[in-house]
Parts: C-alpha cells; sequence; structure tokens
C-alpha cells in the first residue's frame, strides 16, 4: 500500500495545522441548520456559503463540473431532504463556466490532443444554453419521486464577475 504522499501535500497539512488551533466548530451537527443545499459547479471561484450570506453548518453544499443534477447529486438529495433538514434546494450554475464553453466532443478531442486520453466513454454534461440545462435540472429535481415532501426547488445562475445570484423561473 502506498504512503500518504506528505510532500505534495505540505501546503495543506501545514495550514490544517493552523485551522485546528481556532477551530470553532464541533459543536455543529449533520443538520443543515438553514434548510437549504446548494448545488454547484466545483469551480474555485465561487464561495456557495458566503454566496447566501450563511457560515458552516447551515447548509448542505454539492459541487461537480457545471453544476448538473446527476444520479449522485439526487441521492445526496434524497438522504438530505430526510435526514439532514433540508427543506430547500438552490441549484446554481455560474457564468464563465467551461461547461458552458463547448460541445461534448470538443472537450474530449481536447483532452485526446492535448494529454493524449480517451476520455469519451465519460459523459461531461457539457451545455450549450445554460438556462435551459438549468430549467431542466430544477424541474428534475422537482419530479423525483424520492425526494421528501414539501421541498421546494429554485434555480438561480451565479455571476463569477460581481458575486450576483439571478434566479431563473424553472
Amino acid at each position: 500500500m502506498p504512503n500518504f504522499p506528505h510532500e505534495e501535500f505540505a501546503d495543506a497539512l501545514a495550514a490544517n495545522a493552523e485551522y485546528i488551533k481556532s477551530f470553532k466548530y464541533s459543536e455543529l451537527t449533520g443538520v443543515a441548520q438553514q434548510g437549504l443545499a446548494i448545488v454547484t459547479c466545483m469551480d474555485s471561484r465561487i464561495n456557495p456559503l458566503s454566496v447566501v450570506g450563511m457560515r458552516s453548518g447551515d447548509a448542505k453544499i454539492l459541487r461537480n463540473a457545471g453544476a448538473r443534477v446527476t444520479e449522485d447529486v439526487l441521492r445526496t438529495l434524497v438522504l438530505a431532504t430526510y435526514l439532514l433538514g433540508v427543506k430547500r434546494i438552490l441549484i446554481m450554475p455560474h457564468t464563465n463556466c467551461r461547461m458552458a464553453m463547448g460541445e461534448e466532443a470538443d472537450i474530449h478531442a481536447l483532452i485526446q490532443q492535448e494529454h493524449g486520453v480517451d476520455t469519451r466513454s465519460l459523459e461531461f454534461r457539457t451545455v450549450s444554453d445554460q438556462t435551459k440545462a438549468l430549467k431542466i435540472d430544477v424541474n428534475r429535481v422537482r419530479a423525483y419521486p424520492l425526494l421528501n415532501d414539501g421541498v421546494v426547488v429554485g434555480g438561480a445562475i451565479y455571476d463569477v464577475a460581481n458575486g450576483k445570484i439571478t434566479p431563473v423561473d424553472c
């Protein structure tokens, strides 16, 4: 079994050593205190809790490339709505997203060309129309029969240039 790559993670481990000196979240539970789950992109420009004025413990955050509603997102939302206090779900893709800047085939071709890896067995879920994809994803969650009753689902697009979330009628 390989050893943990300490050298490659030295910065993260050092930062964690500092973080634990003032750790203040030991009283939190796994319940989303504000009853919110946010499905958003993995993009590092997004701080989902800050965007909606919340802090650790207030909401569940689900992230993936493009903020798409996948089977895993649905599975996680089912658990969150029954066991972790989630009553509201905000699906929040963002502007200037790489998953909205090209066709699926283009992304596969780029990875093949630049890295020599054939990724065509994966579905990246690129979108040419973010608003249309958001509406599809919101309605997919709304129609999912295994979610807890009474869960409210909305969609909004986060603008990485100014921090604003713009609600979208779905």
